[in-house]
């Protein structure tokens, strides 16, 4: 015998003594023995996956923490790629003063790839000068790796740059 949800439930719902299969109904305590035997049915189809949350749990915890891994990796790529065009902007005004030149925007980038996210970063930068229409434009090219697995991905993947137009003090 046990309690359930609505009351009493007999250890062989609405089942005769004698085993003879013919279902008997029982009054006991005020409760119908054949009503208990189908909310006993009920009761255990329901619980048959019970025992399943611990499962259920790890596995939904290792899908959520790979999201969440995902996700940081996504705004790592992210800070990388704006850190080394940032870099390459600021070699290339660097570059581009009328007291500067090529090799200090070049020194320049490097330094700041390097102290923001590694020397690995900073392995190939380029530094031209070219003339667009009435202006010379100073590109810093910086070809870096792409970050898959923390800082490490293949190397010189990204092809990124930063220009600035050259300080003409001859100008009026």
């Amino acid at each position: 015998m046990g309690i359930g949800r609505r009351g009493l439930h007999l250890d062989v719902p609405g089942r005769d003594e004698q085993g003879s299969g013919r279902r008997v109904s029982h009054r006991r305590c005020g409760v119908d023995a054949d009503a208990e035997a189908e909310d006993y049915d009920v009761d255990r189809e329901a619980g048959a996956d019970s025992g399943s949350a611990i499962a259920e749990f790890a596995l939904i915890g290792s899908l959520l923490a790979l999201v969440l891994a995902g996700t940081l990796q996504i705004g790592l790529v992210i800070h990388v790629r704006n850190t080394v065009i940032d870099s390459a902007v600021a070699g290339a005004r660097q570059a581009s003063l009328a007291d500067q030149s090529n090799a200090d925007g070049k020194r320049l980038t490097s330094e700041l790839i390097t102290v923001s996210v590694g020397e690995r970063y900073a392995q190939s930068i380029t530094v031209t000068t070219a003339r667009h229409g009435q202006d010379d434009v100073v590109e810093v090219r910086v070809r870096t790796p792409l970050p898959v697995l923390g800082l490490w991905g293949p190397a010189e993947v990204w092809d990124l740059s930063g220009r600035s137009i050259v300080e003409d003090v001859d100008r009026d």
